[in-house]
């Protein structure tokens, strides 16, 4: 590379660079899919923060409105009608259930570590998904 080069490539920054070659970047986000047992990861993190915000934002209506005023709210939503009642009773359901199951599926592999193996923890994690689906919805009938 010579002088006049050199400086040309340092004024550029990576993503023009990058730009120039016409190639993705790898792996790229069009091409590469996310294995079940990722996806089931994240989900049992983002459902536990979910469970968390829940219970600090129904925590801070009980504080700050007084006793009874989270039963109030939920009787409110419930009065809405059966529609928005079934989907906030999947809203609060399906991240109790899909953590808890989650949390029984980690347990059962710490006690039993060769259960781990890919075509095993792939079939508990399809299982996870499937089965907290059905249970929170059933619990919209409750």
């Amino acid at each position: 590379m010579n002088k006049d080069s050199r400086k040309e490539y340092e004024k550029e920054n990576y993503s023009e660079r990058m730009n120039q070659t016409e190639r993705p970047v790898s792996p790229h986000v069009t091409i590469y899919a996310f294995p079940i047992t990722a996806l089931t990861s994240i989900t049992n993190r983002v459902t536990g923060l979910a469970l968390s915000i829940g219970a600090a934002g129904l925590g801070t209506v009980e504080l700050v409105g007084g006793s009874g005023a989270s039963l109030a709210l939920m009787q409110d939503i419930a009065a809405l009608g059966p529609i928005v009642g079934g989907i906030a009773k999947f809203a609060v359901a399906f991240p109790c259930t899909y953590h808890y199951f989650g949390g029984l599926r980690h347990l059962l592999w710490d006690k039993n570590p060769d259960m781990l193996t890919t075509s095993d923890v792939s079939n508990a994690s399809y299982a996870l998904v499937g089965s907290s689906t059905l249970f929170s919805l059933g619990l919209i009938f409750v």
